[in-house]
């Protein structure tokens, strides 16, 4: 009774999840991010894209293109893309820019902290106070109501962080186990594209972090750990339909007993109408 009613919501959302995706298209930036998602017994990814007031989440059989492309923001959207340092993103060379996640490459250089030798701490320490030194510059200009940072502590910093990566790419230049690969792959991947790193020191609409995307499709998660698997790919895009329209209709002020009900009763909020 439960799914049936579900899936009659779901069916009257359609209006509502145009607009959401035309909405992100447009937005001048937009957080990407992606999920593991047990859909009858096997392996499926919740895919999730946001940008102010707007959600989308969808759900698909692959993690990569194929489920971006399904979801239907990624192919025609033109604005900065904020996401983590996973391949598949970088193919949409559409994009104006992309920004990686601060918050990411913080926790692999946390690691390197605690793995690395003393010379690897060195550098992985320099890179993690670039890294905030920018973050805390960024947030106290964006507060202060000024367009940029002060360009002469961005260049220190970015120098700084430039510096480290190829300190870490030197030190582990030989690879020969696998963490001196990893750190190796990690400070070049900093070197290669520090632009996309520090985009947010440069860029103040552009945020630290993809926490927001992370945040967005925590509910898919907890989901899962909740009630288990789901039983039918039917049933995860009933889901994410009706979470993509709650998480919009929250950022606009809308109950999700407000939504649910208008939903349920033919006539669903749609975003912009109200």
């Amino acid at each position: 009774m439960i799914a049936s009613a579900a899936w009659k919501i779901a069916a009257f959302l359609t209006p509502a999840i145009e607009v959401i995706i035309k909405e992100l298209v447009k937005a001048e930036v937009a957080h990407f991010d992606e999920t593991g998602f047990r859909v009858a017994g096997k392996l499926a990814w919740v895919h999730s894209a946001s940008s102010g007031n707007w959600v989308l989440v969808t759900v698909h059989p692959k993690r990569g293109t194929q489920g971006m492309d399904a979801a239907g923001v990624l192919p025609s959207f033109t604005g900065i893309a904020v996401h983590d340092a996973w391949a598949p993103y970088d193919t949409y060379t559409g994009v104006a820019a992309h920004a990686l996640c601060g918050a990411h490459v913080l926790r692999e250089l946390t690691a390197v902290t605690e793995t690395g030798t003393d010379l690897d701490v060195i550098w992985a320490r320099q890179a993690i106070d670039a890294l905030l030194a920018l973050n805390d510059a960024a947030d106290a200009a964006a507060a202060a109501g000024r367009e940029a940072i002060d360009a002469g502590l961005l260049a220190r910093h970015a120098k700084d962080f430039t510096d480290a990566a190829a300190a870490g790419i030197a030190l582990n230049a030989a690879r020969r186990s696998k963490l001196e690969k990893k750190r190796h792959a990690l400070a070049t991947r900093m070197e290669n594209r520090q632009d996309d790193y520090l985009r947010y020191a440069r860029d103040l609409r552009v945020p630290f972090s993809n926490n927001r995307a992370e945040q967005d499709i925590r509910m898919s998660k907890l989901r899962i750990k909740v009630s288990g698997c789901m039983r039918s790919m039917t049933g995860a895009q009933t889901f994410c339909t009706i979470r993509s329209y709650l998480a919009t209709a929250a950022r606009h002020g809308i109950s999700a007993l407000d939504a649910l009900t208008m939903a349920a009763q033919g006539r669903p909020w749609i975003p912009g109408t109200a």
